[in-house]
């Protein structure tokens, strides 16, 4: 049986049509970047998580050869950057830095967000893992952790811990803490670590948890005293430091970490080249030697580790949030 020719020209046109589509896709995507790529940071400048997207952004823009720039855009426990790159478009060229709490916390301890975190991004790779330390204001009547327990303990609501705002690592991290220990500290929200340590250092809030990037100078002045870290080790810039799990509350553990996602629907080979650059980023020796200086752990797995990963995190912050009652505040 033979085609008539004029199906025959219609078929022929719809396979060389199609064809052509692919290669144009193709070609589209084995090009990216084709221009400037937007990393977006959900937190105010002068934290752990600027520092993080900075060093790989840095090595992306040499090994791409176009410009990687972050931009800050804190407020909203994250939801406000969350919701501009969930509708910017899937071509790769916006990125945003996600962590434990836009991933993991919001979704149980927000009621109504406008987009699904699992659903309206791609997960790309982990960039790092960061110590959780809890620090105190010199001020503070205590020179321990078990000091400081039974200080606020005596003294239930007197004291102020400060976070980088609501969903914060810090946030959840001091969260976590109350609920094990029992003490009752009042929470105060910034728009970021910078602006909450400007008020620790001055005395106006009395502790905080957050990462060695953001404290480890204060700490070494003496502008404000390390009580404990919320690592199962000891880490190696602070030896002396004991861990919460070492102070009688085993299985304590917590840590900041951040990755890369992208908007639903970006190519799959897109997500991979992303995820095969930042990994080559995060080898590069500034990248190594700044993560080593500040007690960070390097990722740079494939997007199949790190939804794995987040999938975990979310089961077990999904029962704390429920346990310690996290709320936004």
């Amino acid at each position: 049986m033979t085609l008539a020719p004029t199906r025959r020209r219609l078929l022929q046109g719809a396979v060389a049509s199609s064809a052509l589509s692919a290669s144009a896709l193709s070609q589209a995507q084995s090009a990216w970047p084709s221009k400037s790529i937007r990393f977006v940071v959900p937190f105010a400048p002068g934290g752990t998580s600027e520092i993080v997207a900075r060093s790989v952004a840095a090595e992306l823009t040499k090994q791409l050869g176009q410009s990687v720039y972050v931009e800050n855009k804190p407020g909203g426990a994250g939801v406000t950057a969350m919701s501009e790159v969930a509708r910017a478009a899937p071509d790769g060229h916006t990125l945003i830095l996600t962590h434990v709490g836009t991933l993991a916390v919001n979704p149980y301890m927000l009621k109504n967000q406008p987009y699904d975190v699992n659903k309206d991004f791609v997960p790309v790779t982990l960039l790092a893992k960061v110590p959780n330390v809890f620090v105190i204001h010199p001020d503070v009547p205590a020179k321990d952790f078990r000091e400081f327990v039974a200080y606020v303990k005596a003294n239930p609501g007197k004291l102020n811990y400060g976070s980088a705002g609501n969903a914060s690592a810090g946030h959840l991290a001091m969260e976590y803490l109350k609920l094990v220990t029992g003490m009752f500290i009042t929470h105060i929200p910034y728009r970021g670590t910078g602006p909450q340590l400007v008020d620790l250092l001055a005395g106006r809030t009395q502790a905080s948890s957050a990462g060695m990037p953001a404290l480890a100078a204060h700490i070494k002045s003496g502008k404000l005293k390390a009580i404990a870290v919320g690592t199962q080790q000891r880490i190696p810039a602070l030896p002396e430091v004991p861990t919460v799990a070492e102070m009688g509350f085993r299985n304590f553990e917590t840590s900041q970490w951040y990755g890369i996602h992208v908007p639903a629907g970006t190519p799959t080979d897109v997500v991979k080249r992303i995820q095969e650059e930042s990994y080559k980023a995060l080898k590069s020796s500034s990248v190594t030697e700044r993560f080593a200086n500040d007690n960070a752990v390097g990722g740079g797995g494939p997007a199949s580790e790190y939804a794995e990963f987040i999938r975990k995190e979310q089961a077990v912050w999904s029962d704390i949030v429920k346990r310690a009652s996290i709320k936004p505040d």
